[in-house]
């Protein structure tokens, strides 16, 4: 016997059987155990969610005779009586399916409606069910219209779409119409599961996923590529073997880029992205991911409970989730989603999808935030530059008007006249006012008006000249950034950090809790209670808390945790972090001052490649 490929051996049967579509379900369910049938019903949705199934579940419930022989309309068809059984194997004469894309004209349509004027020959009733009805013409549609209107009491009409907007307004306001909703990916990797258990074919969960996913909310879609991963894989379904099959891209690619992006890192992102280009991976596929990881990661951060549900614990990707949730905040991550998202659309227009993927990337980290100085500098420079405006206005200081002011009665405003005029370039200026004659005098300045509208002149305001460009101290491309300042030595530190280190070791910490011993401050400590301090609000979770507090009971430290926010300077991260960097120096100096790394240069005129260097 042939094999039949899993989208027709799993088809379902009955309405029980269906998956992912519970509120049509229940609606035709119902209107067959009352009674209540329309005589023509509409079904759409997109491909491979349940149009046709739907159709032929409801013609054995229409003609379903029972296994005595006895029964009527029911919604629970038996399955084993004839017409059951002709339905299933399309032998049924009084069920016809016409495929409208391929009979779209006028006479295929009269061809079928000409049997409309017959009795049922075998069944209760005729069904008529006609697969893409968009796809008729305007004449077949126009018709049927008489037909599909007042059929006989012996006829029903099934239509299926997936593109309801081209079928008429005319034909949609005489049919019952259920649209059938993609289904969701933990739908198809439930049912996925449960079809494999059957076929007793052995599959990694994460493969799993990858194939719901990939499956876009189609049933059919998901089976018949779980057929080309069990023919892929020889019988088995491995996640590495469905990866390279779809050509998805490892989520472990997805977090190293995310996390480059959070820390500024362009070099490791530009990496990544040339690792991929070398591995052959979708630049498209790449990121989509970075959107799904995106979209999770603002989810956690609007909502950190979701961190505990159930989905996050039998998800192996929650743990990266959380910690990058928490490393990144929230308006970057949906200044990331955004970019990403929009970024797709630009990969089909660049010469070279790679090219264009880099550029996306590099244009996350030119959007992103540097830092909160970065921000004060950018505002302050826009003040100058207005305050440049300003001064340079008529009505600035000129020498004529210093001297006409000097010369005035009033001798208190030459000192500050002169002072101005000669002040250097980059000092403060003293605001000089011209006096006011009897004759134009006005009331004094109150603490509600403000000094120009009391009639003061002003000839000079504060401000700050910046330096020209070649006095900035602006670091040269070629120079090395300065290493981090060392982290002062403390007897809680040393503690702290011991004790995390232990408790990583165990592994009786991971996700929030992990992340929140790692980025703390070991403040105080006393008999029964410790202050620990983070910077960031979503790492004080009382989940979170819980665990650590469990895991250092588990050391022998029953205490209660109290956590404050406000700058951290030693913590177990930036320690690790200083180490990391230490070892780094340490290699890269020990090659740079090999002798025969050095002959090398010297004669060959060889070059270090920057970032190839590890320590070992």
């Amino acid at each position: 016997m042939s094999y039949l490929v899993l989208a027709r051996k799993f088809r379902p049967k009955t309405f029980g059987e269906m998956v992912g579509q519970g509120h049509v379900v229940q609606a035709l369910e119902n209107a067959l155990t009352t009674q209540r049938l329309h005589h023509a019903y509409l079904f759409t949705g997109t491909r491979g969610v349940g149009k046709t199934t739907v159709s032929r579940i409801l013609a054995k419930s229409l003609n379903c005779q029972g296994p005595d022989g006895q029964g009527g309309i029911t919604a629970t068809p038996c399955g084993v009586c004839q017409a059951c059984k002709d339905i299933d194997s399309g032998r049924f004469v009084d069920y016809t399916e016409l495929d409208a894309a391929s009979n779209r004209g006028v006479d295929e349509v009269q061809s079928l409606l000409e049997q409309a004027v017959y009795k049922p020959v075998q069944g209760r009733f005729k069904v008529f069910m006609i697969d893409e009805v968009h796809m008729l013409t305007n004449t077949a549609f126009n018709a049927m219209l008489k037909t599909l209107e007042e059929p006989p009491e012996y006829l029903k009409f099934v239509l299926a779409t997936t593109d309801p907007q081209k079928v008429p307004v005319t034909v949609l306001s005489r049919c019952l119409q259920f649209n059938l909703r993609p289904m969701a990916p933990e739908t198809v990797l439930e049912h996925l599961t449960s079809v494999l258990q059957t076929e007793q074919v052995p599959a990694e969960p994460q493969a799993l996923r990858l194939l719901a996913r990939a499956a876009r909310g189609s049933m059919r879609d998901a089976l018949s590529l779980t057929d080309q991963a069990i023919a892929f894989g020889n019988g088995e379904l491995l996640e590495t073997g469905v990866r390279q099959m779809l050509g998805s891209v490892d989520r472990g690619h997805v977090f190293k880029l995310i996390e480059a992006l959070a820390e500024g890192d362009g070099k490791t992102v530009v990496d990544t992205s040339e690792a991929l280009r070398r591995d052959g991976m979708s630049a498209a596929s790449t990121l989509e991911e970075m959107t799904a990881v995106l979209q999770a990661m603002a989810v956690l951060q609007a909502v950190p409970s979701r961190a505990e549900s159930a989905d996050s614990a039998t998800d192996p990707d929650a743990a990266d989730t959380a910690r990058l949730a928490a490393l990144m905040p929230a308006d970057e991550t949906q200044l990331l989603y955004s970019l990403c998202l929009h970024g797709r659309g630009e990969l089909g227009l660049a010469p070279d999808e790679y090219a264009a993927l880099t550029m996306v990337l590099l244009r996350l980290l030119a959007f992103k935030p540097s830092s909160a100085a970065a921000s004060s500098a950018s505002t302050e420079k826009k003040t100058l530059n207005e305050a440049r405006k300003a001064v340079s206005a008529p009505a600035a200081v000129t020498p004529a008007r210093v001297a006409e002011v000097a010369e005035s009665p009033v001798p208190a405003a030459a000192p500050a006249a002169r002072q101005a005029l000669s002040a250097p370039a980059g000092q403060r200026l003293a605001v000089v006012s011209e006096p006011i004659r009897q004759s134009e005098a006005r009331p004094p300045a109150t603490a509600e008006a403000p000094p120009w509208e009391t009639g003061a002149k002003v000839l000079a305001v504060p401000m700050r000249v910046q330096p020209p460009p070649s006095q900035r101290d602006v670091p040269r491309p070629d120079e090395q950034r300065s290493p981090a300042p060392p982290i002062p030595p403390s007897e809680d530190g040393d503690f702290w950090h011991a004790t995390v280190t232990q408790m990583i070791a165990a592994e009786s910490i991971n996700a929030l809790a992990r992340e929140l011993a790692l980025q703390s401050q070991l403040v105080a400590r006393d008999v029964d209670q410790w202050i620990l301090r983070v910077e960031r609000e979503l790492l004080n979770q009382p989940s979170a808390r819980e665990k650590l507090s469990d895991a250092l009971a588990a050391l022998g430290h029953s205490v209660k945790l109290a956590i404050e926010i406000g700058g951290v300077v030693d913590s177990p991260a930036r320690r690790n972090k200083q180490a990391a960097d230490e070892r780094q120096r340490v290699a890269e100096d020990a090659i740079r001052n090999d002798p025969e790394v050095q002959m090398l240069m010297r004669e060959f005129d060889a070059k270090i490649v920057p970032g190839t260097l590890k320590p070992a």
